[in-house]
Protein backbone atom coordinates (compact mmCIF):
# COMPACT_ATOMS: atom_id res chain seq x y z
CA UNK A 1 0.00 0.00 0.00
CA UNK A 2 1.24 3.46 -0.93
CA UNK A 3 0.06 6.73 0.57
CA UNK A 4 1.35 10.28 1.01
CA UNK A 5 0.81 13.42 3.05
CA UNK A 6 2.08 16.88 2.30
CA UNK A 7 3.21 18.72 5.45
CA UNK A 8 3.22 22.16 3.85
CA UNK A 9 3.88 23.55 0.39
CA UNK A 10 4.95 27.03 -0.68
CA UNK A 11 7.72 29.57 -0.41
CA UNK A 12 7.70 29.28 3.41
CA UNK A 13 8.66 25.60 3.33
CA UNK A 14 8.04 22.27 1.62
CA UNK A 15 7.92 18.67 2.85
CA UNK A 16 5.96 15.57 1.91
CA UNK A 17 5.91 12.11 3.51
CA UNK A 18 5.51 9.07 1.24
CA UNK A 19 4.76 5.82 3.03
CA UNK A 20 4.86 2.30 1.67
CA UNK A 21 3.45 -0.67 3.60
CA UNK A 22 3.83 -4.39 3.06
CA UNK A 23 2.74 -7.32 5.20
CA UNK A 24 6.01 -7.15 7.12
CA UNK A 25 7.30 -3.58 7.11
CA UNK A 26 6.57 0.13 6.77
CA UNK A 27 8.97 2.55 5.08
CA UNK A 28 8.72 6.32 4.94
CA UNK A 29 10.50 8.85 2.76
CA UNK A 30 10.44 12.58 3.45
CA UNK A 31 10.60 14.50 0.18
CA UNK A 32 12.19 17.86 1.01
CA UNK A 33 12.79 19.14 4.52
CA UNK A 34 12.12 22.85 4.19
CA UNK A 35 11.32 23.70 7.81
CA UNK A 36 13.21 24.26 11.03
CA UNK A 37 13.60 21.22 13.23
CA UNK A 38 10.86 22.19 15.72
CA UNK A 39 8.41 23.04 12.98
CA UNK A 40 9.16 19.75 11.23
CA UNK A 41 8.54 17.89 14.47
CA UNK A 42 5.22 19.65 14.90
CA UNK A 43 4.05 18.94 11.38
CA UNK A 44 5.07 15.30 11.61
CA UNK A 45 3.16 15.07 14.89
CA UNK A 46 0.04 16.19 13.06
CA UNK A 47 0.62 13.17 10.80
CA UNK A 48 1.04 10.99 13.92
CA UNK A 49 4.72 10.57 13.16
CA UNK A 50 8.09 11.43 14.66
CA UNK A 51 11.36 12.16 12.91
CA UNK A 52 12.58 8.74 14.08
CA UNK A 53 9.82 7.17 11.95
CA UNK A 54 11.49 8.39 8.77
CA UNK A 55 13.75 6.01 6.87
CA UNK A 56 15.25 8.53 4.45
CA UNK A 57 15.05 12.12 3.24
CA UNK A 58 15.19 13.19 -0.40
CA UNK A 59 16.13 16.78 -1.24
CA UNK A 60 14.94 17.92 -4.65
CA UNK A 61 17.22 20.97 -4.92
CA UNK A 62 19.21 23.45 -2.89
CA UNK A 63 16.73 26.29 -2.35
CA UNK A 64 16.18 27.08 1.32
CA UNK A 65 12.47 26.28 1.34
CA UNK A 66 13.39 22.69 0.43
CA UNK A 67 16.64 22.02 2.31
CA UNK A 68 15.63 23.43 5.73
CA UNK A 69 16.90 21.27 8.59
CA UNK A 70 18.03 18.30 6.48
CA UNK A 71 21.58 18.37 7.86
CA UNK A 72 20.29 18.34 11.45
CA UNK A 73 17.95 15.43 10.68
CA UNK A 74 20.81 13.46 9.14
CA UNK A 75 23.39 14.08 11.86
CA UNK A 76 21.16 14.03 14.94
CA UNK A 77 18.84 11.18 13.96
CA UNK A 78 21.15 9.16 11.69
CA UNK A 79 18.75 9.27 8.75
CA UNK A 80 20.18 9.03 5.20
CA UNK A 81 19.69 12.10 3.03
CA UNK A 82 19.56 11.73 -0.75
CA UNK A 83 20.33 14.56 -3.17
CA UNK A 84 22.10 15.06 -6.47
CA UNK A 85 25.81 15.82 -6.63
CA UNK A 86 24.90 19.22 -8.05
CA UNK A 87 22.59 20.01 -5.14
CA UNK A 88 25.28 19.07 -2.63
CA UNK A 89 27.80 21.24 -4.46
CA UNK A 90 25.38 24.18 -4.66
CA UNK A 91 24.91 23.96 -0.88
CA UNK A 92 28.66 24.30 -0.41
CA UNK A 93 29.22 20.56 0.21
CA UNK A 94 27.99 20.52 3.82
CA UNK A 95 29.02 17.65 6.05
CA UNK A 96 26.37 14.95 6.30
CA UNK A 97 28.85 12.45 7.70
CA UNK A 98 28.12 8.98 6.38
CA UNK A 99 24.44 9.84 5.90
CA UNK A 100 24.84 11.50 2.49
CA UNK A 101 23.55 9.52 -0.50
CA UNK A 102 23.99 10.78 -4.07
CA UNK A 103 20.96 10.48 -6.32
CA UNK A 104 21.06 10.27 -10.10
CA UNK A 105 18.53 10.80 -12.86
CA UNK A 106 16.60 7.57 -13.53
CA UNK A 107 18.51 5.51 -10.94
CA UNK A 108 15.87 4.02 -8.57
CA UNK A 109 16.23 4.31 -4.81
CA UNK A 110 15.08 1.09 -3.13
CA UNK A 111 13.21 1.82 0.10
CA UNK A 112 12.05 -1.73 0.72
CA UNK A 113 8.28 -1.35 0.38
CA UNK A 114 8.53 1.03 -2.57
CA UNK A 115 11.06 2.65 -4.86
CA UNK A 116 11.64 6.30 -5.63
CA UNK A 117 12.93 7.09 -9.11
CA UNK A 118 14.49 10.56 -9.49
CA UNK A 119 14.22 12.48 -12.75
CA UNK A 120 15.70 15.78 -13.82
CA UNK A 121 13.57 18.89 -14.27
CA UNK A 122 14.21 22.34 -15.78
CA UNK A 123 14.58 24.73 -12.83
CA UNK A 124 17.04 27.43 -11.83
CA UNK A 125 19.01 25.14 -9.54
CA UNK A 126 22.28 23.21 -9.96
CA UNK A 127 20.93 19.69 -10.59
CA UNK A 128 17.26 19.53 -9.53
CA UNK A 129 15.46 16.21 -9.29
CA UNK A 130 11.82 15.28 -8.73
CA UNK A 131 10.41 11.82 -8.00
CA UNK A 132 8.15 9.04 -9.15
CA UNK A 133 7.32 6.66 -6.29
CA UNK A 134 5.90 3.18 -6.85
CA UNK A 135 5.20 0.00 -4.91
CA UNK A 136 5.06 -1.93 -8.19
CA UNK A 137 1.34 -1.45 -8.68
CA UNK A 138 0.48 2.10 -7.59
CA UNK A 139 2.40 5.12 -8.88
CA UNK A 140 2.76 8.61 -7.41
CA UNK A 141 4.36 11.51 -9.27
CA UNK A 142 5.80 14.46 -7.35
CA UNK A 143 6.53 17.46 -9.53
CA UNK A 144 7.21 20.96 -8.21
CA UNK A 145 9.74 23.70 -8.89
CA UNK A 146 10.16 23.74 -12.65
CA UNK A 147 9.51 26.25 -15.39
CA UNK A 148 8.20 23.89 -18.05
CA UNK A 149 7.69 20.20 -18.67
CA UNK A 150 10.33 18.64 -20.88
CA UNK A 151 9.65 15.43 -22.80
CA UNK A 152 11.63 13.63 -20.10
CA UNK A 153 9.35 15.02 -17.38
CA UNK A 154 6.18 14.06 -19.25
CA UNK A 155 7.50 10.56 -19.78
CA UNK A 156 8.08 10.07 -16.05
CA UNK A 157 4.51 11.12 -15.21
CA UNK A 158 2.81 8.71 -17.58
CA UNK A 159 0.59 6.16 -15.86
CA UNK A 160 0.62 7.79 -12.42
CA UNK A 161 -2.43 7.20 -10.24
CA UNK A 162 -1.78 10.29 -8.13
CA UNK A 163 0.08 13.51 -8.83
CA UNK A 164 1.28 16.25 -6.54
CA UNK A 165 2.05 18.94 -9.08
CA UNK A 166 3.05 22.57 -8.95
CA UNK A 167 0.48 25.22 -9.84
CA UNK A 168 2.50 28.22 -8.78
CA UNK A 169 0.98 31.30 -10.34
CA UNK A 170 -1.64 32.95 -12.47
CA UNK A 171 0.25 34.89 -15.18
CA UNK A 172 -2.04 37.91 -15.03
CA UNK A 173 -1.65 38.15 -11.26
CA UNK A 174 2.12 37.80 -11.57
CA UNK A 175 2.28 40.52 -14.20
CA UNK A 176 0.19 42.89 -12.06
CA UNK A 177 2.10 42.12 -8.87
CA UNK A 178 4.62 44.35 -7.15
CA UNK A 179 7.42 41.92 -7.86
CA UNK A 180 10.41 43.61 -9.52
CA UNK A 181 10.77 42.88 -13.22
CA UNK A 182 13.70 40.49 -12.77
CA UNK A 183 11.66 38.38 -10.33
CA UNK A 184 8.62 38.31 -12.62
CA UNK A 185 10.87 37.09 -15.41
CA UNK A 186 12.47 34.48 -13.19
CA UNK A 187 9.19 33.07 -11.84
CA UNK A 188 7.45 33.09 -15.21
CA UNK A 189 10.46 31.95 -17.22
CA UNK A 190 11.29 28.48 -18.58
CA UNK A 191 13.40 27.64 -15.51
CA UNK A 192 11.15 29.23 -12.91
CA UNK A 193 7.76 27.92 -11.76
CA UNK A 194 4.70 26.48 -13.46
CA UNK A 195 1.80 28.76 -14.33
CA UNK A 196 -1.66 27.29 -13.79
CA UNK A 197 -2.30 26.99 -17.52
CA UNK A 198 0.98 25.13 -18.04
CA UNK A 199 0.08 22.72 -15.25
CA UNK A 200 -3.28 22.17 -16.95
CA UNK A 201 -1.46 21.33 -20.20
CA UNK A 202 0.67 18.79 -18.33
CA UNK A 203 -2.44 17.16 -16.88
CA UNK A 204 -3.95 16.87 -20.35
CA UNK A 205 -0.75 15.22 -21.57
CA UNK A 206 -0.62 12.59 -18.82
CA UNK A 207 -4.33 12.03 -18.25
CA UNK A 208 -5.45 8.39 -18.27
CA UNK A 209 -8.36 6.39 -16.80
CA UNK A 210 -6.42 5.40 -13.69
CA UNK A 211 -5.50 8.93 -12.61
CA UNK A 212 -7.41 9.35 -9.37
CA UNK A 213 -5.88 12.13 -7.26
CA UNK A 214 -4.46 15.55 -8.09
CA UNK A 215 -2.84 17.80 -5.49
CA UNK A 216 -1.97 21.31 -6.66
CA UNK A 217 1.16 22.37 -4.80
CA UNK A 218 3.60 25.24 -4.32
CA UNK A 219 0.98 27.93 -4.94
CA UNK A 220 2.23 31.48 -4.69
CA UNK A 221 0.58 33.30 -1.80
CA UNK A 222 0.59 36.55 -3.80
CA UNK A 223 0.13 35.47 -7.39
CA UNK A 224 -2.38 32.64 -7.11
CA UNK A 225 -5.29 31.35 -5.02
CA UNK A 226 -6.71 27.86 -4.45
CA UNK A 227 -9.94 28.72 -6.26
CA UNK A 228 -8.07 30.07 -9.29
CA UNK A 229 -5.81 27.02 -9.44
CA UNK A 230 -8.73 24.62 -9.19
CA UNK A 231 -10.66 26.44 -11.91
CA UNK A 232 -7.62 26.24 -14.20
CA UNK A 233 -6.82 22.57 -13.61
CA UNK A 234 -10.22 20.89 -13.36
CA UNK A 235 -11.24 21.39 -17.05
CA UNK A 236 -8.03 19.65 -18.17
CA UNK A 237 -9.39 16.45 -16.63
CA UNK A 238 -13.12 17.11 -17.02
CA UNK A 239 -13.34 17.00 -13.22
CA UNK A 240 -15.38 19.29 -10.98
CA UNK A 241 -13.29 21.96 -9.28
CA UNK A 242 -13.82 20.41 -5.83
CA UNK A 243 -12.02 17.26 -7.01
CA UNK A 244 -8.70 19.17 -7.19
CA UNK A 245 -6.96 19.22 -3.82
CA UNK A 246 -4.65 22.09 -2.90
CA UNK A 247 -1.68 21.70 -0.54
CA UNK A 248 -1.88 24.34 2.16
CA UNK A 249 1.33 26.13 3.23
CA UNK A 250 0.54 25.55 6.91
CA UNK A 251 -1.52 22.35 6.98
CA UNK A 252 -0.50 20.51 3.82
CA UNK A 253 -2.98 17.76 2.96
CA UNK A 254 -4.57 14.81 4.72
CA UNK A 255 -3.09 11.37 4.19
CA UNK A 256 -4.03 10.27 0.67
CA UNK A 257 -3.89 6.74 -0.68
CA UNK A 258 -2.40 5.90 -4.07
CA UNK A 259 -4.33 3.04 -5.61
CA UNK A 260 -3.89 1.21 -8.90
CA UNK A 261 -6.76 0.55 -11.24
CA UNK A 262 -9.41 2.66 -12.95
CA UNK A 263 -10.58 5.82 -11.26
CA UNK A 264 -13.59 5.23 -9.00
CA UNK A 265 -14.81 8.75 -9.71
CA UNK A 266 -13.87 12.30 -8.93
CA UNK A 267 -12.01 13.50 -5.91
CA UNK A 268 -9.49 12.19 -3.46
CA UNK A 269 -8.94 8.84 -1.84
CA UNK A 270 -8.36 9.48 1.84
CA UNK A 271 -6.09 6.99 3.55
Amino acid sequence: MLRFKNLGSGSTGNATVVEGRSDTQVRRLLIDCGFGIRQLQGRLAQAQLQIEDLDAVFITHEHSDHIGCAQTVAMRYRIPVWMSQGTHAALGQPDFGDMLRIAHDMTPIDLGTFEARPFTVPHDAREPLQLRCSDGAAHLGVLTDLGHASDHVLQQLQGCHALMIEANHDPAMLEASRYPLFLKRRVGGPFGHLANRVTADILRAVRHPGLQTIVAAHLSSKNNAPSIAREALAPALDWPVEAIHVACPTAGTPWLSVAAGPSPGYGLIAA
